[in-house]
């Protein structure tokens, strides 16, 4: 037990307190660390998103420059949006509060199905495009283990990401800042030595573009230009990840949160408009074999005189890019699990912290996620990219759709309600316009794939959150019956009746926010052993787990007062059947450590004490019922054991 204590310390990292104040600073992010670990996926898109967008228009390259005003445009656009997320919940959440909240639980479901989806999906992409960058400047016949190296690096993002966010986050610094010096330096020389070529541009595209409506028609001209701008949609991807972590913000949080939102917007929009800008200006045209991005710096760096060695550089910032980008699906789709999993719609494992304070439930199933798709697709780009990029648009149209259902309501009660409308508004008409023309683009090429995995994923959260709800009923049955013996009123200024003789054989109770479960258990000990025990003793824990990290409430005094409120109202019981008590809570990101300790305690004060517990039986139990609940007696049963305390379950049919 030592040995594999000593090896977790040494791959994760030493335990964190979480009841520490200061702990929370040491994990913030500021908003410089925020853009590079949020916003390297949106970034990393400059290296396909200008790509596909520009393909699109065939041999209509001059018009490319409407493209490169657009996405400028959009990305500001997105991000001026999720500002007004990150304002209305500066807790976190993103999309899936958004539509949780603004529109309904069922769409909350959809747009957190999605997402979740989504950033599996980002991780396989981005590294898949990352490995297949990094093995073109390698011979051909290394490529056979590019699949294993895939998952290599999957195993050390989970590693990497187990130790914390902003460790994770440090790691790839380098490769971040690596990216953004070599891309900044080659589009600004890339303009510079084709200056002449700039005031051409505009009328360039003006003639083009009455040629071909000339040609075909406005309408039909307009379609191209929509759908060579919707098929370029994988740029955006990525700009939601700030609002969905905004609680591991550094404080003020919402200020930070814009802040890093503006860096994301401005880096994003310069990149991918500057890169279409430099197909239009160096006449790039397509090489077998050969990014768009690759022929256009190798031409830049041709004419400029610059050393042949820095087009390999570029190359491989712009693939180690792709694994930064990665990493941003570990740090969203758990915390949208956690998200999820407070409000039950998938197991509540995945709220819960580890002792490096993240949610490594939710790194592991991400990362097992994204190696079981590589595995599928067999770690093929073209395969993957079409499953990318659909999820998105549909969280960023649910987001918006829900932003401007806000302000609608709110226009009596906010001034500034009818300009956040009108941007919310035509927000929401780019982002579906984008989804559905995504859609139906990619639908036949296997993007219906996606909509079928997003489906399982919704229908799964459906099923566990009717699981919860009927043992949610259950339990609050067994609550009603007994609700007259706990006591209605406050009970701060009852006198409850104290334990004299601590040597005195003692019942200690783990118990919870459920009383009939306590209670169940404690009129149980009384029939079993009466008049054996003579003293009463309750304990009870408060799990930290993401949400609560997130509420600057968790270290104020109402977490310890509605665990104190617990503790009464079993007092209170037993002051009314006449019998000594006492209670203590403790709180934690592991309820199991901290009742041990409890116990511990208890043992010390109370020498010839018994623990019990009750344990939900569910007449068909299943493994179904078992992942849904973590069998936190039945663990804390064999912890008390091997210490040599005795501990007695108590079962409870429901």
């Amino acid at each position: 037990m030592k040995k594999s204590r000593i090896f977790k310390q040494l791959l994760i990292g030493k335990p964190l307190n979480a009841l520490n104040p200061k702990i929370k600073e040491h994990i913030a992010l500021i908003a410089i660390i925020a853009w590079i670990g949020l916003g390297a996926d949106g970034l990393s898109s400059s290296a396909y998103g200008p790509e596909e967008a520009f393909l699109a228009l065939g041999q209509h390259t001059h018009i490319a420059i409407y493209l490169a005003f657009a996405t400028s445009f959009t990305v500001f656009l997105i991000a001026l949006a999720y500002n007004q997320v990150i304002e209305l919940f500066p807790n976190g959440g993103g999309g899936y509060k958004v539509a949780s909240h603004l529109i309904g639980p069922k769409a909350g479901v959809v747009s957190g199905a999605a997402l979740i989806v989504d950033y599996i999906l980002t991780i396989a992409v981005s590294i898949a495009s990352g490995v297949d960058a990094i093995f073109s400047l390698f011979p051909v016949r290394y490529g056979e283990f590019k699949v294993e190296i895939e998952i290599l690096i999957i195993i050390i993002l989970i590693i990497l990401n187990l130790r914390g966010m902003k460790e994770s986050i440090k790691v790839l610094i380098p490769l971040f800042l690596g990216f953004l010096f070599t891309h900044l330096t080659i589009i600004l020389l890339g303009i510079i030595y084709h200056t002449n070529g700039l005031l051409a541009i505009i009328p360039n595209a003006n003639y083009e573009f009455k040629e071909i409506s000339k040609s075909i028609g406005v309408f039909a001209t307009l379609a191209i230009l929509l759908r060579a701008y919707s098929l370029g949609g994988g740029t955006y991807t990525g700009l939601e990840a700030v609002s969905n972590n905004v609680n591991m913000l550094a404080q003020p949080r919402v200020r930070t949160g814009k802040l890093t939102m503006l860096y994301m917007a401005i880096s994003l929009s310069f990149t991918a408009g500057g890169i279409i800008l430099l197909y239009i200006l160096w006449n790039t045209t397509p090489i077998v074999g050969q990014t768009l991005n690759a022929i256009v710096f190798n031409k830049i760096i041709h004419e400029v005189g610059l050393n042949q060695i820095w087009l390999p550089i570029i190359l491989f910032f712009e693939a180690a890019l792709l694994l930064v980008a990665a990493n941003t699906g570990f740090l969203g789709c758990p915390a949208v699990m956690a998200n999820m999993a407070v409000d039950k719609w998938l197991p509540r494992q995945f709220s819960e912290l580890s002792s490096r304070l993240v949610t490594q439930n939710g790194i592991l199933i991400t990362g097992i996620a994204s190696i079981m798709i590589l595995l599928i697709a067999r770690g093929r780009v073209s395969t993957l990219v079409v499953l990318y990029s659909i999820n998105v648009f549909l969280t960023f149209s649910m987001s918006l759709l829900g932003l401007c259902i806000y302000w609608i309501k709110s226009r009596r009660i906010k001034k500034e309600w009818w300009h956040k409308l009108i941007m919310s508004t035509i927000g929401f008409i780019v982002c579906s316009s984008i989804l559905i023309i995504t859609t139906l683009e990619k639908f036949a090429e296997g993007g219906w794939l996606t909509l079928v995995i997003t489906t399982l994923v919704i229908t799964f959260c459906f099923i566990v959150r009717q699981h919860y709800r009927e043992v949610g009923i259950k339990l609050k049955e067994a609550d009603a019956i007994f609700a007259d013996h706990l006591g209605n009123a406050d009970l701060k200024q009852t006198q409850f009746l104290p334990i004299q003789n601590k040597s005195g054989k003692t019942a200690v109770f783990f118990v919870a926010k459920h009383y009939g479960a306590g209670l169940h258990a404690l009129l149980w000990v009384r029939r079993l052993f009466p008049g054996v025990f003579e003293n009463y003793v309750f304990l009870t824990t408060g799990e930290i787990d993401s949400q609560a990290m997130a509420n600057e409430s968790i270290f104020k005094k109402k977490y310890r007062r509605d665990l104190n409120e617990i503790i009464n109202r079993y007092r209170f019981f037993c002051n009314e059947n006449n019998l000594p008590s006492e209670g203590l809570f403790s709180y934690g990101v592991n309820n199991i450590e901290e009742l041990i300790k409890l116990s511990q305690y208890v043992q010390e004060e109370y020498p010839d004490c018994v623990f019990f517990a009750s344990k939900l039986i569910f007449i068909d139990e299943n493994w179904w019922s078992r992942l849904l609940h973590n069998n936190t007696v039945t663990t804390l049963q064999r912890r008390l054991h091997l210490e040599g305390k005795q501990m007695v379950i108590l079962p409870m049919k429901i």
